[in-house]
C-alpha cells in the first residue's frame, strides 16, 4: 500500500495520516487509493490573509477510491506574507471525527497549499 491522507497537506483537521487503512495496531498502513479535496477563500490584507477552508478525503484498500466514507475538516487559517513566501497557520476541526481523533488540529508552514 502506501497513499496516506490527513493532516496539513490533505484533510486538514485530522492528524497526520490519520484517514485510511490501519493495521490491527492502529498504525496507518495507507491504501492503493484516494479521494481529496479542498476548497478556500483567501482574502488578503497588506501582508496578511485569512482563509476558510473545508476539505474533504480517505484512502482506501482498493485499487478505485470510494465515493463513501469520506471524511470532513474545516476551519480558518492566517498567512503572514513575507519576502521569502508565506507563513501559514490554519486551525482546522474534524467535523466526521472518529475515536480517537482530537478536537482541534494545528498547522504550520511556509509557503503555499498549492
Amino acid at each position: 500500500m502506501g497513499i496516506f491522507v490527513g493532516g496539513g497537506g490533505s484533510v486538514r483537521g485530522y492528524g497526520y495520516q490519520r484517514l485510511g487503512p490501519f493495521d490491527p495496531n492502529g498504525d496507518p498502513v495507507g491504501g492503493r487509493s484516494l479521494n481529496e479535496f479542498s476548497i478556500e477563500a483567501r482574502y488578503r490584507f497588506g501582508n496578511f490573509g485569512i482563509v476558510p477552508f473545508f476539505d474533504g478525503g480517505n484512502a482506501y484498500e482498493s485499487s478505485l477510491p470510494k465515493g463513501s466514507d469520506l471524511r470532513y475538516g474545516a476551519g480558518i487559517g492566517v498567512r503572514y506574507y513575507s519576502n521569502f513566501g508565506p507563513i501559514r497557520i490554519d486551525v482546522g476541526t474534524p467535523l466526521t471525527p472518529q475515536p480517537g481523533d482530537s478536537r482541534i488540529a494545528v498547522y504550520v508552514s511556509l509557503g503555499q497549499a498549492f
